[in-house]
């Protein structure tokens, strides 16, 4: 039995599907905050069990009889290490007999504000004496495809990452990926660095976004503070478009970008173009 995490989430929802696609509904369980929310995972005849990261009683009672964990990364920053924490605490309850948890690129050594509490959550993941593989993605594509439509109307992809490389993937080949370690065997104390098959700078992402809609785009580098301020102005909170900006500046660093090729070797196929996603987007 396997249980998947923030199953509603965009990502949890495609670690559903890409599960469905290896073994039967019977074997899997979706946790979701809001079992409302969760109607369509439901309708693929998978269980449902209410499981919220701030609430303990919830995490013990949707762990019973689970043999495998995906810990999807709750999305609070700034209490993502207490709520990690309760579910491992529960997984070690439930004899959990292994436990994949979705970090980030990196994360032992990344500078990413975002990086800190992944890198808290592996420690504790590691401390626990559970069976454990890490699955430390990298950029999503669709982080650039949610203002897609403000991007290409301004003519602008902004940011902050200067002539830095990025390796994006689609979000439904680190679900992919996720379904692999979950189903098969060989996984165990793996820490696998997930990042799309090619690099390129915000400058190459801006043409990939013109060649896709046909309409002139470039990209337009700003300071991080001003990314930042922009980003606020556009109705981000504040904190939220300060980790933004500093996410460019890990860009810009390199931090967003591996060359060893495990998420093509773990999918078993080339990563998704971005321009495949972009069109999709659109």
């Amino acid at each position: 039995m396997i249980l998947v995490t923030g199953a509603s989430g965009q990502l949890g929802q495609l670690v559903i599907d890409a599960l469905l696609a290896r073994i039967p509904a019977s074997q899997i369980v979706a946790g979701v905050r809001s079992l409302e929310k969760g109607a369509a995972i439901a309708a693929k005849g998978v269980a449902l069990r209410a499981l919220d990261y701030s609430d303990p009683a919830s995490i013990d009672a949707a762990l019973k009889g689970v043999d495998k964990l995906l810990l999807i990364s709750g999305n609070e920053v700034g209490q993502r290490v207490q709520q990690h924490a309760a579910v491992v605490d529960a997984a070690r309850r439930a004899a959990v007999k292994h436990l994949v948890y979705t970090s980030i690129l990196k994360a032992d050594r990344s500078k990413l504000i975002l990086a800190g509490e992944h890198r808290a959550t592996e420690e504790i993941i590691e401390a626990s004496g559970i069976p454990f593989t890490f699955l430390r993605n990298g950029w999503y594509t669709e982080n650039y495809t949610g203002s897609l439509g403000a991007t290409i109307a301004s003519g602008a992809l902004l940011g902050a990452a200067n002539e830095g490389a990025v390796a994006p993937a689609a979000r439904a080949d680190y679900a992919a990926a996720a379904a692999v370690v979950l189903t098969t065997e060989g996984h165990a104390g793996k820490r696998y660095e997930l990042a799309g098959d090619r690099a390129l700078t915000l400058s190459e992402f801006a043409a990939e976004i013109a060649a896709v809609s046909g309409k002139p785009v470039v990209y337009r580098n700003l300071a991080a503070a001003d990314y930042a301020a922009t980003l606020h102005s556009f109705g981000l909170p504040e904190g939220f478009a300060k980790v933004l900006a500093d996410c460019d500046e890990g860009i810009a660093r390199g931090e967003l970008v591996d060359t060893s090729a495990t998420l093509r070797t773990l999918i078993g196929r080339p990563t998704t173009p971005i321009a495949t996603t972009l069109a999709a987007a659109l």
